[in-house]
């Protein structure tokens, strides 16, 4: 009767201590249930795009001022003026205009001998 009474109590233990860890958490009343607050975005020039290393992500604003071929286009700034690539797709369906202020997501596209920036995403102000 003691081992099966202690075997009982060594179970109860056992048991209470290992769902002791595994307790789900509520939200807290005062948090807002959304996503990512806070933090700025780091914008740069044109004048600084030519100056960066290849790959590097950039936020730029300005205009797109010309169409060069297909997929290129000129965009200004008050430091300079660069060659920037934007697939089809980037324009989300987006109408921009050279008077539109623009905000342009990408990466720094550094050659041998010009730089451009290749567009991920355009955002029109």
């Amino acid at each position: 009767m003691k081992k099966a009474s202690i075997m009982a109590v060594l179970c109860s233990l056992v048991a209470g201590t290992a769902s002791a860890d595994f307790q789900p958490s509520m939200p807290q009343q005062n948090s807002p249930m959304g996503g990512f607050v806070g933090g700025t975005e780091n914008v740069v020039t044109v004048s600084q795009v030519k100056e960066m290393r290849d790959d590097v992500p950039v936020i730029v604003k300005g205009h797109i001022v010309q169409r060069m071929s297909d997929e290129k286009y000129l965009f200004e700034d008050s430091t300079g003026s660069i060659t920037v690539e934007i697939d089809k797709k980037e324009w989300r369906g987006q109408t921009v205009t050279p008077s539109d202020n623009v905000k342009l997501y990408g990466e720094v596209d550094a050659g041998w001998f010009s730089t451009e920036i290749d567009v991920d995403y355009v955002e029109k102000l």
